[in-house]
């Protein structure tokens, strides 16, 4: 069910998607400071290429107030902006009982694209 449910992403806007977020990372990389951002957008391109059968969990190891500062910056510098276009798209999906599993997606989208910092992505 994985697999079908990922191809259906893929070809209906997984892919757009995810070559968004790989485009959105390339100028965070020109500067030493946004690589930490660039990286968070590539974490997020991976996840939406291939969202059925991963899992987002918070990571539980000492990092101090650094993430917290980091999510905070990424909040103001775009992060809201693509969470309420996951919430919109996932609304759509929710409207119809077929698209609850692609709503579901974006819905998983949406709270990573919030908080990316202190996330990391595992494979169920």
């Amino acid at each position: 069910m994985r697999l079908l449910g990922n191809i259906i992403w893929v070809v209906f806007g997984g892919l757009f998607v995810a070559i968004e977020y790989a485009v959105a990372s390339i100028p965070f990389f020109i500067s030493i400071i946004g690589i930490p951002f660039g990286i968070q957008s590539l974490k997020m391109a991976t996840v939406a290429l291939w969202p059925f059968g991963k899992k987002i969990e918070v990571v539980h190891e000492n990092t101090g107030c650094l993430s917290a500062i980091m999510n905070v910056l990424w909040f103001f510098i775009g992060g809201i902006t693509i969470a309420l276009t996951h919430l919109g798209f996932g609304l759509l999906f929710y409207i119809t009982i077929i698209g609850i599993p692609f709503g579901n997606q974006h819905m998983k989208l949406a709270k990573l694209a919030l908080m990316p910092f202190g996330r990391r992505i595992v494979e169920r």
